[in-house]
């Protein structure tokens, strides 16, 4: 039978180590309804927009709930779809962020929650292609002092060196936000290289517009690989 003392300090590694993860994903929740909360509002704004403007042309801006932990934007031709991860994670020893002198004075600040950022084509969920694919431009970290650091592409890039200074606010929220569009409306659908689209399967040919199985994705039009764009 082990020593009393050592049971005790596994109950204790057991208890602090729950109690950490428990910490961060309930910020990592306060963080994602505020997401929802932001965007809502946008999309409250929007409408004001178009009324102010008599805006003719028809052009969609909204947010649609799903679930608890994703909630889309539909903004033009495109779905920006922000997801919680129900789990904390921590980073390897190889990442930048654990070089910082924030994380190397409390390794705990290290464990993180996540929200994924991913943008689609809207016409892939209209037409329900599912061969489709999405392209996670950014996705945002917090920890258990609520701060935050996001890895993304270029508008939504943060210093790793600001995690202990960003704390995450509506403010800081909408302004991830209004990135993650600005970028989006940026990110085009490329034309595909003749090559890549000149050979066709009888079996794909015969599908309907509506789930024709050809992928489509918008770097490289239907086969979306390498992020050949530079975004």
């Amino acid at each position: 039978m082990a020593p009393k003392s050592y049971t005790e300090e596994l109950f204790r590694l057991i208890t602090e180590k729950s109690s950490l993860k428990t910490h961060v994903y309930n910020n990592t929740l306060v963080a994602f309804n505020l997401i929802k909360d932001v965007i809502k509002d946008l999309s409250t704004q929007f409408k004001k927009y178009q009324v102010k403007h008599k805006n003719e042309l028809p052009t969609t801006f909204e947010a649609k709930p799903v679930g608890k932990f994703e909630v889309d934007l539909k903004f033009g031709g495109d779905i920006l779809l922000f997801l919680m991860h129900t789990n904390v994670f921590e980073f390897s020893r190889n990442h930048e962020v654990m070089r910082t002198s924030y994380v190397k004075e409390d390794t705990t600040r290290s464990y993180c929650g996540v929200i994924n950022i991913y943008n689609f084509i809207a016409d892939s969920f209209k037409y329900n292609r599912v061969n489709d694919v999405g392209y996670l431009i950014g996705r945002i970290f917090i920890n258990k002092e609520n701060h935050y650091f996001i890895e993304g592409k270029r508008e939504l890039g943060f210093l790793y060196n600001n995690f202990g200074k960003n704390e995450l606010t509506p403010d800081s929220v909408e302004e991830i936000i209004k990135a993650a569009i600005k970028y989006t409306i940026n990110f085009d659908l490329l034309t595909p290289h003749y090559d890549q689209v000149k050979f066709v399967t009888v079996n794909e040919i015969k599908n309907t517009l509506d789930s024709i199985s050809i992928k489509t994705g918008k770097r490289i039009g239907y086969k979306f690989q390498a992020d050949d764009g530079g975004k």
